[in-house]
């Protein structure tokens, strides 16, 4: 690499983080998650802002390889950190109630969005019908765990019984979602070489297998795992799916789960420092650098009045079959109409994990640029609608402890 193309990288780099931040405080100004913040930022870094001028000036061709690999590590932390905080989601939450809110919450989106798909033609040619179809019902699935927890710590409710299911529900969704976006990748990926899935079944016992080993080999260490350790099985399990053809995230996502199986206080203090480090460069710096490379592929600059009709098809699919959906199971659980809204609004919440899915089907050719860009748009917005609708709902968020106010809902969501 040459000197200056160093200067220009590393120049790139302290600008994203800067622009992030500064994006992130003006999101929460509003009422908004910061990620809504970055993810804005990013598609003004992209060719919607300027006809592209600034994207090209900011980050010329010889850097923006880097910066491709830069976000694919930040992806694969990203994941991985998800992965690892899977399990709080199913932690005092009616597993019963949880199931069936994310089953709602997923298959009626998908259904619509399938069916959609059949109509609208949102491929590229390389890519499988069938495939496609799919894919789009699983775009309108998506709820974003992560964000999801941010909302609910930032209205005070990771402590109420509905906050719990929510990310009980939530967590199902997002473990039904990535099971999805193996299948489609397996099924609508030109190019694809299938014999390689022959391995899936070695490396999901492999990964089974890791768990108990791991926890051996932290109770042999006095309740310690060196980091380095888990960096090279979170490499290592993210290259085996990508070279399955089931995409990187899916082996990052599934080794984090895995060592979310170290519980307890030994566990903890195991995780606490790998976790520390892949939020610190995961979250911190290369999360950024995916927002204004996924920025790049999003023009909202060119909409015109039919792709805007498209838009607002797909945000009416979107919210219906969500809200609708969560809305019956929550009822189905003994759940009232208000907390059955509440938690269809914050099912509806995508934010970054639809990025990162709609980032794999684009790779795959499952999307074409033009729908990209509107489903980017889509999620963006569902995501801005999240907090208005609960303030609408609830009222403005209390930090204050809610435990007064829910005992009496307590008995009856853990007999749902």
């Amino acid at each position: 690499m040459a000197s200056d193309t160093i200067v220009i990288l590393l120049l790139d780099l302290a600008l994203i983080a800067v622009l992030a931040r500064a994006a992130g405080a003006l999101a929460r100004r509003f009422g908004q998650p910061a990620v809504i913040g970055e993810v804005v930022m990013g598609i003004l870094l992209g060719p919607t802002l300027l006809h592209g001028s600034l994207a090209s000036t900011l980050f010329p061709g010889e850097v923006r390889g880097f910066l491709v690999s830069f976000a694919n590590l930040g992806i694969i932390l990203f994941m991985f950190v998800t992965g690892l905080e899977f399990r709080r989601g199913g932690d005092h939450a009616p597993r019963r109630a949880a199931i069936g809110i994310g089953l709602g919450s997923i298959v009626l989106p998908f259904v619509l969005g399938t069916s959609l798909g059949t109509w609208w033609d949102t491929a590229t040619p390389d890519a499988t019908p069938l495939g496609a179809r799919l894919f789009m019902g699983l775009a309108l699935s998506v709820t974003a765990f992560p964000v999801l927890a941010r909302i609910l710590d930032d209205r005070g409710m990771t402590r109420h019984s509905l906050g719990r299911l929510a990310l009980a529900g939530a967590a199902f969704c997002d473990l039904l979602a990535w099971v999805l976006l193996a299948g489609v990748l397996a099924l609508g990926a030109g190019g694809h070489q299938p014999w390689r899935l022959i391995w899936l079944l070695p490396y999901v016992a492999v990964m089974a297998a890791c768990t108990p080993l791991l926890r051996r080999l932290v109770e042999k260490r006095g309740g310690r795992l060196n980091p380095v350790v888990a960096l090279a099985g979170l490499l290592a399990s993210a290259a085996a799916t990508e070279w399955m053809g089931l995409h990187f995230v899916l082996g990052a996502f599934l080794f984090g789960i895995v060592l979310s199986g170290l519980r307890g206080p030994e566990g903890e203090r195991a995780l606490k420092p790998v976790r520390e480090s892949a939020e610190g460069l995961g979250l911190g710096l290369l999360m950024p650098v995916y927002f204004v490379v996924a920025g790049w592929q999003v023009d909202l600059s060119v909409l015109r009045a039919t792709q805007l009709v498209q838009l607002l098809v797909l945000l009416a699919i979107a919210v219906v079959g969500k809200v609708a959906g969560t809305m019956v199971a929550a009822r189905l659980s003994g759940l009232r109409p208000r907390e059955a809204a509440v938690l269809g609004a914050l099912m509806n919440t995508r934010g970054l994990t639809e990025l990162i899915v709609l980032s794999a089907g684009r790779q795959a050719g499952l999307l074409n640029d033009s729908s990209y860009s509107l489903l980017v748009a889509m999620a963006v917005l569902t995501t801005l609608s999240t907090g208005p609708i609960l303030n609408r709902l609830q009222g403005r968020p209390k930090r204050e402890d809610p435990a007064s106010d829910v005992t009496a809902r307590e008995s009856e969501l853990q007999q749902a």
